[in-house]
């Protein structure tokens, strides 16, 4: 047992805490809380979670982790970026740049080929307007002069039975018009537009952050890990909905239906490595996660008809 383990211990014992107790306090397993003690960390799935678990037990019986961190840091495991899912390589980056900058180069011909074609176009319109416009109208005999157009008096009736037609039609079409506009004011009901949802943080401080959900016809959270990552999701009455592990070798993502509660605390243990969607939006953290990396968060949730 090292002296890190011995002092949490008799810590715990001072308390009058099992360690059944201790791991329903920090949601903690059991056997990695045994590990802590006993200081052995081989079981657990890295540094960071080493780290973590010693903060949280310390928490759980009041002592200041800071402190634990300090006085005992010869004996817990610093936490290095390999713990974190792996970035991508600065050659894979110059190649997307390479590529994408191919895919440039090949655009620009084309575009200027359209570019061409189109100012082709304007010039031919251009042209044929103008000249077939000034042959019609330029229109001569063989003696150089205008043509001029004779209307027989059958055109005249034509055109008077045209006009007395057109007048008929117009005020047939008017009390039409005026019909269907008193039905449809009639039949007509106002449109709703439906509210957009709403999610908007409004309070944070040091790990904690809470949201207001607003004009949504459900709650449902999905948690979406590209890492490993340790997540719990409770009701505001303290009902567990969700504890346990999400990796990518394992599970690597998880839905809970919130479906009549009206607030749900989400315990992050690695906020890096983890999304979390409400109705398929995605929450921004108001707490940047490299700043915090454990984080407990509070959404409440307001039925549209409140």
């Amino acid at each position: 047992m090292t002296e890190l383990g011995n002092r949490l211990k008799e810590a715990r014992l001072a308390k009058g805490l099992s360690l059944e107790d201790l791991q329903a306090i920090t949601k903690i397993q059991k056997r990695y809380l045994i590990g802590i003690e006993e200081g052995n960390y081989s079981s657990m799935p890295g540094n960071f979670y080493v780290r973590a678990f010693v903060k949280q037990y310390a928490e759980a019986l009041q002592l200041n982790p800071e402190e634990i961190f300090e006085t005992y840091k010869n004996e817990i495991p610093a936490t290095h970026n390999d713990d974190l899912p792996e970035k991508l390589s600065r050659v894979k980056s110059r190649k997307s740049v390479s590529e994408g900058s191919s895919k440039i180069f090949d655009i620009i011909p084309k575009v200027l080929i359209g570019v061409f074609i189109i100012g082709a176009a304007g010039l031919l319109y251009y042209f044929f307007v103008n000249n077939v416009g000034d042959k019609a109208n330029d229109q001569i005999n063989e003696k150089n002069e205008p043509v001029k157009f004779v209307r027989s008096e059958n055109l005249d009736k034509a055109d008077e039975t045209e006009k007395e037609d057109t007048k008929q039609n117009k005020e047939e079409k008017k009390n039409d018009q005026q019909k269907n506009d008193e039905q449809k004011t009639v039949e007509e009901k106002p449109v709703v537009e439906t509210p957009k949802q709403e999610l908007a943080a409004v309070q944070n401080s040091g790990k904690n952050s809470s949201y207001d959900l607003k004009n949504a016809d459900k709650f449902v959270l999905k948690l979406v890990t590209t890492g490993n990552t340790w997540v719990s999701v409770k009701t505001g009455s303290g009902i567990s909905k969700f504890n346990g592990m999400l990796s990518n070798t394992g599970t690597q993502s998880t839905e809970v239906d919130l479906a009549g509660e009206s607030k749900a605390v989400i315990v992050v243990g690695n906020t890096v490595a983890t999304e979390i969607y409400v109705n398929d939006q995605k929450l921004e953290y108001a707490i940047a996660p490299a700043d915090q990396v454990v984080q407990n968060i509070t959404i409440q949730y307001v039925p549209k008809n409140e």
